[in-house]
């Protein structure tokens, strides 16, 4: 219970810092002016970018503990598919998002490109597309641990 609990917490986090960087922080660094929302996005892109792996991972980690240690528990299938969609989530993340993130991230060093906005809506609609897919695995967790 204390694992799923913990689980559900990072996990949750998880969603939350996601779900406000596509839903507020990222709408707002687009309506800054001049190059205000491209320096604003590098430098998210290069501290979340920090962040982000070993909270995915972490999370992840969590739920494939649980789902092993309560195997044959009614839960566990629910916690297996939360898995997988884990592991879909990572998955997207190193080979769609980190390489545009990774790019955005340089924009402080080697200047905004003049395709900034194709970029970043790109990583935006991926990313939008993982916190679906996150917010699916939270929820099934909860209801897991519930």
């Amino acid at each position: 219970m204390i694992l799923g609990v913990l689980t559900v917490v990072v996990v949750g986090l998880m969603v939350g810092v996601e779900l406000a960087v596509a839903v507020f922080v990222n709408p707002i660094f687009d309506r800054l002016p001049a190059d205000g929302g491209p320096a604003a996005r590098s430098d998210g892109a290069r501290v979340l970018g920090r962040a982000m792996p070993f909270w995915y991972i972490g999370g992840l980690a969590l739920a494939v503990v649980w789902a092993v240690l309560a195997w044959g528990a009614p839960a566990t299938p629910l916690v297996l598919v939360a898995v997988g969609l884990l592991v879909l989530s990572v998955v997207m993340s190193v080979t769609l998002l980190v390489p545009i993130n990774d790019r955005v991230a340089a924009w402080a060093a080697d200047g905004t490109p003049s395709d900034w906005r194709a970029q970043v809506h790109r990583w935006d609609r991926w990313h939008h597309l993982r916190v679906a897919i996150i917010v699916a695995a939270f929820v099934l967790l909860v209801v897991a641990v519930a």
